[in-house]
C-alpha cells in the first residue's frame, strides 16, 4: 500500500523540473545585473552632479503695468495736514486676541455740514470693545465742525454724537426734508438714526423702525429717494451672518498654528434691508415685497454679503436703481421697475463676475459718467491679488464688459485690498480720476505672503484720457507727495473741499488708528464749477438728481449722490473740473422724477445754489 506521503516518480520529475529552471533563472539575473552595472553607474554619475533643488516661495506676479510714458502727470501734491487740523480721533477695533472677524472692517467717515454754515464736517465712525473683554475703553464716534480753512474743532458732546456702538457705516441725508442733515450709523448689532434739528442731534432709531436684528452685522448705507414721492428712503446692506460662537468654533489658521482671521466663505449670507419713508419720520420695511432678498441658487439660503452701495440712475430712465458689491458672491444689480419692486440684474448686466466668471471679494464701490460719450462706469475695489474691477457700458449698450485691463487700471491695483474707492477730478481736468484706499486684515500677512503688507500705500490714477497710452495711469510719489504714499491701513474714504478753494480734498479712515486728512494743493490753474442744489418737491437735498454743464459743444455730467466708496458719505456738492474753459452756457438739472431746469452761469470758480422751480441760480 502506497504511504500518503511517499514521493512518486512524477513528483520527483517536477522538482527536476523546478531545480532546472531556477538555476537557469538565477543564472540570467546574474548576466542581467553585470549588463546593467554600466547604466547604472552612468545614471549615479549624472545624479550626483545634478544641482540641489530648494523649496522657494511662489510670488504673485501682477500682469505688466503700463506707465505714462509722455510724462503728462501733473503735480498732484496731497499734503498731510492731519496733525495741524485739530483732529483727534483713534479708532477702535476691539481686539483682544481672540481675532473676530468684525474687528478688521471698520469704519466708515462723513462728509457733512451738519450746522448749514456752510463749511464741510467730518463724522468719524468708531467701533468699541467687545462686551466680554475686561479691558474697556471710551471709544465713541465724534462730529468735527470745519471752519473752511482746514480747522476742525470736537463738536461731539454738543451735538450730540455722544453714545458707544460697535459701528461701521454712515449715511447722511435730510430724510424729514427740514433742512438739516440727519445721520445713519450702521453696526455690528442695532443700527442708530440721529434726527438733526438746527445742529443737535436726537436718537429717534425706534420710533422710525430701522434698528434692524440685533444680532444683524450692517455694513455700507445711503438715503435716495427710490419710489419719486420726495422723502428719502434707506437702504442698508447686511454683511456675513455672524455670532462670536459661529467665529470661534472655527479654527482659522495662515500658518497651521496661531489663530487668523476667518474668511467670509466660513459665514452664512444674509439680506439686506430698504426701509421705505412713510413720512412723519416712521420707516417701514419693504426688502422682501420689493425683491432685494436673493437666494442661493442651488440652496435656496440668502446669498449676499454685502459690502458695499452705489445708487444710481443705471438705465437714465429718472428711477434709482441699486448696485451692491458682495464679498466672495456674486455683485447684484437691482434695476427699478418703477412700482415699488426691483429686478435684480447683475449677471444680465455683466457685472456680477469677474472675465472668467468667478466673483471676488468686493468691498468699495462708486460710479461715474467715465467719458464724454456718457459711458457709465462702475469702480469696485477687491481683495489682495485680486485686481479692482472697473465695470463700463456707453449709452448705446446696457451690457457692461470690465475695463480694468484694457484701460490700465486693473494690474495695479492687485498689489493692494482695496476697500474705499471713489472717482473725483483731482486736478479739474474734467475727467473722472480714481482714489483706493488700501489695507490689509492681518497684521502678519506677510509671514506667509512677502508680496502683502498689513498697512498698504493709498493709490490714485490719474486718467490721461481715451487717447492715450494708458487712459488711467497710476500716480508716482514724485506727483503726490511722500506723505500720501506712506502704508497705512486704509478703509473708508471720502472727499470733499475742506479749504474752499474749489479741488476736493480727501480723508481716509483707519482701521485701529488716527484718520488721513490730505489737502489737495494741485496746481494746474484750471477752472471748476461747484454745484450745490436744493429740491422741492423732490427731496429736499436734491439727492439722485443729474447735473449737466454745456460750454461750446461740450458737456459734463455727473450724478448727485454722497452714498460712495466704503462705509462713507462724500459732500453733497457737485464740483466739475473745466480744464481751461472760462465759460458755461448753461446748466441743466434734471431732477428725481424727470423735471428737467435749465440755469444760467455768469462765471465760472464759484459755488453756485440752484433751487427746484426757480430758473436762477445764487452764488456763495
Amino acid at each position: 500500500m502506497t504511504q500518503p506521503d511517499q514521493p512518486t516518480d512524477e513528483t520527483h520529475d517536477d522538482v527536476e523540473n523546478d531545480a532546472v529552471i531556477g538555476h537557469a533563472f538565477r543564472a540570467s539575473l546574474i548576466a542581467l545585473v553585470f549588463l546593467m552595472l554600466p547604466v547604472i553607474g552612468i545614471l549615479l554619475f549624472l545624479n550626483l552632479r545634478k544641482p540641489k533643488q530648494e523649496a522657494v516661495e511662489a510670488i504673485v506676479e501682477n500682469p505688466e503695468q503700463r506707465v505714462d510714458e509722455d510724462g503728462k502727470i501733473p503735480s498732484l501734491r496731497m499734503v498731510d495736514v492731519t496733525a495741524e487740523s485739530g483732529i483727534d480721533f483713534q479708532h477702535e477695533t476691539g481686539r483682544y486676541g481672540d481675532k473676530l472677524l468684525p474687528e478688521t472692517m471698520g469704519s466708515g467717515v462723513a462728509v457733512l455740514d451738519y450746522n448749514n454754515d456752510g463749511h464741510q464736517d467730518l463724522l468719524l465712525v468708531n467701533s468699541r470693545r467687545w462686551p466680554w473683554d475686561e479691558q474697556q475703553v471710551e471709544s465713541k464716534s465724534k462730529l468735527f465742525a470745519g471752519n473752511g480753512q482746514f480747522g476742525f474743532s470736537d463738536v461731539s458732546a454738543e451735538a450730540g454724537i455722544d453714545f458707544e456702538t460697535y459701528g461701521m457705516g454712515v449715511a447722511v441725508g435730510d430724510y424729514d426734508n427740514d433742512g438739516d442733515a440727519d445721520v445713519f450709523i450702521s453696526a455690528v448689532g442695532a443700527n442708530r438714526l440721529l434726527q438733526n434739528d438746527d445742529g443737535k442731534y436726537t436718537d429717534v432709531t425706534n420710533q422710525a423702525g430701522v434698528s434692524g436684528a440685533e444680532n444683524a452685522w450692517s455694513t455700507s448705507c445711503g438715503f435716495f429717494d427710490y419710489d419719486n414721492d420726495g422723502l428719502l428712503d434707506l437702504f442698508v446692506c447686511n454683511y456675513v451672518s455672524w455670532s462670536e460662537e459661529a467665529d470661534l468654533s472655527q479654527n482659522f489658521t495662515l500658518d497651521g498654528e496661531s489663530r487668523a482671521y476667518g474668511p467670509p466663505k466660513a459665514f452664512a449670507g444674509s439680506y439686506s434691508y430698504l426701509y421705505h419713508n412713510d413720512g412723519e419720520g416712521k420707516f417701514t420695511d419693504v426688502s422682501a415685497s420689493a425683491g432685494i432678498q436673493i437666494r442661493n441658487d442651488d440652496t435656496d439660503v440668502p446669498l449676499g454679503k454685502a459690502m458695499g452701495l452705489a445708487p444710481v440712475d443705471v438705465n437714465r430712465d429718472g428711477w434709482i436703481d441699486i448696485i451692491v458689491s458682495n464679498d466672495t458672491v456674486r455683485n447684484f444689480l437691482f434695476e427699478n421697475n418703477q412700482d415699488g419692486t426691483f429686478s435684480e440684474k447683475g449677471r444680465l448686466l455683466g457685472i456680477a463676475y469677474d472675465r472668467s466668471g468667478n466673483a471676488r471679494g468686493a468691498m468699495g464701490i462708486d460710479t461715474t459718467v467715465f467719458r464724454s460719450n456718457g459711458t457709465l462706469a462702475i469702480g469696485i475695489g477687491n481683495f489682495a491679488n485680486e485686481q479692482s474691477a472697473l465695470y463700463m457700458a456707453s449709452p448705446k449698450r446696457a451690457q457692461f464688459v470690465d475695463g480694468a485691463i484694457a484701460t490700465g487700471f486693473g494690474p495695479p491695483t492687485r498689489s493692494g485690498l482695496t476697500f474705499g474707492m471713489f472717482f473725483f477730478d483731482v486736478d479739474l481736468d474734467g475727467r473722472p480720476d480714481v482714489l483706493g484706499a488700501n489695507g490689509h486684515l492681518e497684521e502678519e500677512i506677510a509671514k506667509t505672503q512677502r508680496t502683502q503688507q498689513y498697512a498698504q500705500s493709498p493709490q490714485l490714477f490719474w486718467n490721461a484720457g481715451r487717447q492715450a497710452n494708458s487712459e488711467l495711469v497710476e500716480v508716482p510719489e514724485s506727483c503726490s507727495g511722500t506723505a500720501f504714499c506712506d502704508p497705512i491701513v486704509g478703509r473708508g474714504a471720502a472727499f470733499g473741499d475742506f479749504d474752499e478753494d474749489g479741488d476736493q480734498d480727501v480723508v481716509i479712515s483707519v482701521s485701529g488708528g488716527s484718520p488721513k486728512v490730505f489737502r489737495n494743493d494741485q496746481q494746474t490753474g484750471h477752472h471748476y464749477l461747484r454745484v450745490r442744489l436744493q429740491g422741492s418737491p423732490a427731496n429736499r437735498d436734491g439727492l439722485g438728481a443729474r447735473v449737466s454743464i454745456k460750454s461750446g459743444d461740450r458737456i459734463w455730467e455727473q450724478q448727485l449722490m454722497p452714498t460712495r466708496s466704503y462705509l462713507s458719505q462724500s459732500e453733497r456738492v457737485l464740483t466739475f473740473g473745466l480744464g481751461t474753459v472760462d465759460t458755461v452756457d448753461e446748466v441743466t438739472v434734471t431732477w428725481p422724477g424727470g423735471l428737467a431746469t435749465v440755469h444760467e452761469v455768469d462765471s465760472v470758480d464759484q459755488t453756485i445754489e440752484i433751487k427746484q422751480g426757480a430758473a436762477e441760480k445764487s452764488s456763495s
